[in-house]
């Protein structure tokens, strides 16, 4: 089995907003940022000692402009096609995210009227369409894509076979990973009962670390208790018909 290493790529602050550099027999990026990250996404790649023209995927975990907002620019960079679930492709082809955004907490209500998050970013239409599980081993890793609905209809996850999971926004650093190690939702689900749903069936998975779009890597023990506290908080808001959840 081929060692894969995870390799955090900063694109906001130091843990605000991340893509990733997965290291296997060759190199796969998993998300690529806010539109006109490009550039720096390359230079810290470069900065690891990978040629860009040896990246062979860019997996994008989800159809919100943080995660794909320079995937058409980083394939252009690099030559690597985009792999993306086909239930986000509208957001995908038309460089917008699905609106209005439904918040998870006070963050969320907040950040909903930053303009910046409403903003076009350049579409892109990826050539290798997630439908299910998918074995990047053609890719040059030990690893599979897993869809992981809820966050947004089409959010997907990369777990390789050592164990870690790059989780895109399945779950977040606590106040966008201000708070290091602390488990939180971000600030938006599409669905929170189904990305719920989708977060135990990747913990029954046993993955030793989870690396978030937002925030430092999370223990899976600390996780769980959080993921168990969370059920009851949703039960509540859904029993007080309070529970806001995206119709497709």
């Amino acid at each position: 089995m081929s060692r894969t290493k995870v390799v955090p790529i900063p694109v906001m602050g130091r843990h605000h907003i991340n893509a990733y550099l997965l290291l296997g027999r060759r190199p796969v990026i998993v998300d690529a940022g806010t539109p006109g990250s490009g550039r720096k996404i390359l230079d810290q790649i470069t900065a690891h000692g990978v040629d860009p023209a040896d990246v062979t995927l860019i997996v994008i975990t989800h159809g919100h402009i943080d995660h794909f907002g320079s995937a058409a620019e980083l394939h252009r960079l690099t030559g690597a096609p985009v792999a993306g679930h086909v239930a986000d492709l509208g957001p995908y082809r038309s460089g917008r995210a699905r609106e209005p955004y439904l918040p998870t907490g006070p963050m969320g209500r907040l950040m909903a009227r930053n303009r910046k998050l409403h903003v076009r970013a350049e579409p892109v239409d990826p050539a290798v369409l997630i439908r299910g599980e998918t074995d990047l081993e053609d890719f040059g890793l030990a690893a599979r894509i897993v869809p992981t609905p809820g966050h947004t209809a089409g959010s997907v996850s990369v777990l390789t076979e050592d164990g870690d999971l790059v989780a895109g926004d399945l779950i977040a650093g606590s106040f966008m990973g201000l708070i290091p190690g602390r488990p939180a939702n971000p600030p938006f689900h599409d669905d929170p009962r189904q990305n719920l749903a989708s977060l135990h069936e990747m913990l029954a998975l046993n993955p030793i670390s989870l690396h978030v779009g937002h925030g430092t890597p999370l223990d899976p023990g600390r996780v769980r208790r959080w993921a168990e506290k969370e059920l009851g908080r949703l039960a509540r808001l859904d029993a007080a018909e309070r529970l806001p959840t995206r119709g497709e």
